[in-house]
């Protein structure tokens, strides 16, 4: 028999912790963070061109899946990360709260696009100026339209903040009042 070991391949670093024959022991938190870093479901709230991009970011050119995203949810109850690309009229806005709502926590939103972001070159009294006026943002993407590597940089932005967010932080009084900000109930 050979003393050799045999080499794993392994496709994420293992988190910081304690190993020795047989044992690998390590912070819970830090387990489900890199969990949820590499199994997002992304909610496609796609609008107008903004989610031409993002249905390219999902071809084999580009493959999304290398990042977790295998499977788009088109249920709001399944999914954990909100993909809004493009223009958000104020009309549907309360549709948009309403979908970002009903998501389970935790939960991401990506905001795709210049529209998406800021309203873009709509500058009218029927479009929202950016849905950070309605639900909290935590990454957005510029471009108009972005390219589907920029779509792909604010994935692995979500990425991070899900590896690193303590799983107790969605509980904490701050997470609550931004909630309460957007009248949003937990």
């Amino acid at each position: 028999m050979s003393d050799k070991k045999p080499t794993i391949i392994t496709n994420a670093p293992a988190p910081e912790g304690f190993e020795g024959e047989g044992f690998f022991a390590t912070k819970l938190s830090s387990v489900i963070g890199m969990a949820r870093k590499f199994s997002l479901w992304p909610l496609p709230f796609a609008t107008s061109c903004c989610g031409i991009e993002f249905m390219a970011t999902l071809n084999p050119t580009y493959d999304a899946s290398r990042f977790g995203m295998e499977r788009n949810s088109f249920s709001p109850r399944q999914a954990d990360m909100l993909m809004v690309c493009g223009t958000i009229s104020k009309k549907l806005g309360p549709v948009l709260k309403e979908v970002y709502t009903q998501m389970a926590e935790p939960k991401w939103v990506v905001a795709v696009g210049a529209c998406a972001s800021s309203g873009g070159i709509f500058d009218t009294y029927s479009v929202l100026q950016g849905i950070d006026k309605i639900i909290p943002v935590d990454v957005y993407v510029p471009g108009c339209p972005p390219r589907p590597e920029q779509i792909i940089e604010g994935v692995m932005q979500v990425q991070a903040l899900c590896e690193s967010e303590s799983i107790r932080r969605r509980d904490m009084p701050e997470y609550q009042k931004l909630l309460d900000s957007y009248n949003i109930s937990n």
